[in-house]
């Protein structure tokens, strides 16, 4: 069978260029698995499902290396295990099958994946200058995702959990159990604060 594997980090990214490409290349719609997870764990949800399934003679298409892994270590120990197994792996932007039995293949494997954990510490040391910059710039920078505002719908969600558990408010205001348990927090710290 032909499977597709498809990846970005961050919740912001879009996955629809990478199943569009992984469609064009045979796979069938739901034989595609994706996920927005770090390139650089072999442990992720979507990726977990599908090499469970897979058996010998399938196939993995991926568009490109760094979609397999963001270090060399996880993208070489994915690719092994499964050419191990017996799965072919196949990559768009080779155009071909990976083959880490010939030295030309193996090398050019090596490389793209040598260049695509490169380039995953390149955006990590950017971010890293970024944040250095606007701390010493910037007296209002604060780190982390920004305090969401207390908006009307929250402050009913927070006053339906003084009545209700989690759960109950939850079920009754329509948003996750977690959002309801952040707004409790946050709801409580801006009554402490005041």
């Amino acid at each position: 069978m032909k499977f597709g594997y498809a990846r970005v980090s961050g919740t912001g990214q879009d996955l629809e260029q990478q199943k569009e490409a992984l469609i064009k290349q045979g796979v069938p719609t739901d034989n595609i698995y994706a996920e927005k997870f770090t390139g650089t764990k072999e442990k992720r949800p979507q990726w977990q499902v599908l090499s469970k399934q897979l058996r010998k003679g399938d196939e993995v298409v991926f568009t490109k290396v760094d979609r397999i892994g963001r270090t060399v270590k996880v993208a070489i120990d994915i690719v092994d295990k499964l050419l191990d197994e017996g799965v072919k792996v196949y990559i768009i932007q080779l155009n071909g099958y990976v083959n880490r039995k010939d030295a030309m293949g193996k090398m050019l494997f090596n490389f793209l994946s040598v260049m695509a954990e490169f380039e995953h510490d390149m955006i990590v040391n950017r971010l890293a200058e970024g944040k250095a910059y606007a701390k010493e710039h910037n007296s209002n920078y604060r780190e982390g995702r920004p305090k969401r505002r207390i908006t009307p719908k929250y402050q009913h969600v927070y006053e339906v959990s003084q009545e209700h558990s989690i759960a109950e408010t939850a079920k009754l205001t329509g948003v996750s159990e977690s959002t309801v348990k952040r707004i409790k927090k946050q709801v409580r710290e801006a009554q402490e604060n005041n």
